[in-house]
C-alpha cells in the first residue's frame, strides 16, 4: 500500500512541549489536530522500547479519532545509570509532569552511582521514536538519537523536560540554554523526523 500525501494529521500527545516541537516540524499547509480537540487522555505505555510505546500511542489515538496520527516516545538514557530513565523518562516526572522533580531524581541517582560524577563526562543521549499510523495507511516508524553528556547543574529555561541538563556533543551549552531555532534543527526529534521524510511525503 502506497501512502498518499497528508492534508491533515493528529499529533498524538498531551505533552505541550512535544506538541509544539512536532507542530514546528510539520509543513504549515497540513491541518493539525491535537488530542485536546477530542479531549483524549493518553494510553498506558506498556511497551519495553521507545518504538513500541510510540506505536501504542499512535494506534490508540488514531482508532479513537479515525485520523492519521503521528506520535513519538522519547527519553533520556544515561550510561552510568544503566541507561535510566530511558522509557520511564516521563514517569520520573510523576503524574503532574514535574520535570524539576525528575531532574532532582537524576542527580540523586548520579550521586549514589559516583560521588565524583560532576568532575567527569557522564555520557548520555536523547532518543526519539516516531510512528505514523492511520486508517488505509501503511505504518511507518523511525528513530533519532543525539549523543551528549549530563550538565553538572541545571542550566537554562528554554525547551522542556530534561533539556536543562543535557549538553549535546560539540556544544558548550544545554538544550535548555539553546535557541529554539538551533535546537529544532539538531535534536533527536528532528533526526527521527528527517528519516521519516525520506520514507513518506510530508
Amino acid at each position: 500500500m502506497k501512502n498518499k500525501k497528508f492534508v491533515e494529521i493528529l499529533i498524538g500527545s498531551n505533552n505541550k512541549g512535544k506538541i509544539r516541537e512536532i507542530r514546528d516540524l510539520l509543513p504549515k499547509k497540513i491541518r493539525i489536530y491535537t488530542t485536546q480537540h477530542f479531549k483524549l487522555k493518553s494510553p498506558k505505555e506498556t511497551g519495553k522500547t521507545f518504538l513500541k510505546n510510540s506505536l501504542i500511542k499512535a494506534k490508540y489515538f488514531s482508532k479513537k479519532t479515525r485520523k492519521v496520527c503521528i506520535a513519538d516516545d522519547s527519553g533520556l538514557e544515561i550510561d552510568i545509570l544503566n541507561k535510566a530513565p530511558g522509557i520511564y523518562s516521563a514517569r520520573w516526572a510523576g503524574k503532574k509532569n514535574n520535570f524539576s522533580l525528575a531532574i532532582r531524581k537524576v542527580y540523586r541517582k548520579l550521586d549514589l552511582a559516583d560521588n565524583d560524577w560532576r568532575k567527569k563526562k557522564i555520557k548520555a543521549r536523547f532518543i526519539c521514536a516516531i510512528t505514523i499510523y492511520g486508517p488505509k495507511f501503511k505504518t511507518v516508524q523511525s528513530i533519532g538519537k543525539i549523543e551528549g553528556k549530563i550538565s553538572n547543574k541545571k542550566k537554562g529555561k528554554k525547551g522542556f523536560g530534561y533539556d536543562p541538563i543535557f549538553i549535546p556533543d560539540n556544544e558548550q551549552i544545554t538544550f535548555g540554554q539553546m535557541n529554539k531555532s538551533k535546537k529544532i534543527k539538531m535534536d533527536h526529534r528532528y533526526i527521527a523526523f528527517k528519516k521519516l521524510k525520506k520514507i513518506i511525503k510530508i
